[in-house]
């Protein structure tokens, strides 16, 4: 488990789901412009930025090559944290082929799995959030072929200008980036992350549960009657900057889910 103690005054920000890149780039650069200015904000007192998967909403990394476009955010995020604002960069479903570009260039640290922080002696657990909970074992078998290393060998051989058009086409054909699904809260006893969080609250001690991938944000009091947990623990959803550009603000003792 990390271990984080906030400064005076300093405060923790959480994101999730930007998906640059899609559904074209001159759509994808006024979405990257705000993040750009949210990223300019919250520079003043930010220690700590989590960024919750699917920045982009397609990234595959070869050996000499990276996907074309995005260098106004991978500055900001470089300069950020130049500035000594840690940056904690989680895998999405869509930028699941992640590899070391960040870190080496920028010095973020990239999560490919789940995480547990704890932060001002409050216990977390981080995750982008797919492939958590019951059901959706479609999607699971999807992607235990997308990370499947003979798979990545295979795709790296395609010329980047065929993969990425391949690539793009698919991912932005993906229900993720459409949101049709995500609209409507399905009640506890259907979301699937939720019904994960609760399970894990039967055997572990978990303030604050934050995800990405469901792209609704929320927040709500999970019932710890059964649980560790003395207090109410929080299951968050960071929600998405397509349609709601909302982020997670932690100052030490409570959360915040806002819009910019």
């Amino acid at each position: 488990m990390t271990k984080i103690h906030l400064q005076k005054n300093k405060k923790i920000y959480f994101a999730s789901d930007q998906h640059f890149g899609a559904p074209n780039p001159a759509s994808s650069k006024i979405r990257e412009n705000k993040f750009i200015s949210w990223l300019d904000e919250i520079k003043n007192d930010a220690q700590v930025l989590f960024l919750m998967g699917d920045l982009f909403d397609f990234w595959h990394e070869w050996k000499h090559v990276i996907p074309k476009g995005f260098v106004r955010v991978l500055g900001k995020l470089a300069e950020i944290k130049d500035a000594g604002i840690e940056i904690y960069f989680f895998v999405g479903n869509h930028d699941l082929w992640m590899k070391d570009y960040l870190e080496q260039e920028i010095g973020a640290t990239i999560f490919f799995e789940k995480q547990y922080f704890e932060i001002n002696e409050k216990n977390f657990l981080l995750a982008h959030g797919d492939g958590l909970g019951p059901g959706d074992k479609g999607y699971k078998r999807m992607k235990k072929v997308f990370t499947n290393p003979f798979a990545q060998w295979i795709f790296r051989w395609l010329h980047p200008d065929i993969a990425m058009k391949i690539a793009i086409y698919l991912s932005t054909k993906n229900k993720m980036i459409s949101g049709d699904e995500d609209k409507a809260f399905l009640g506890e006893d259907k979301e699937f992350l939720i019904l994960y969080s609760k399970e894990k609250l039967k055997t572990e001690k978990i303030d604050f549960f934050i995800y990405g991938h469901r792209h609704l944000p929320m927040v709500l009091d999970l019932d710890t009657s059964t649980s560790l947990s003395t207090t109410k623990a929080k299951y968050i959803n960071l929600g998405d900057w397509i349609s709601y550009f909302t982020y997670g603000k932690f100052d030490g003792e409570s959360f915040e889910l806002k819009s910019y």
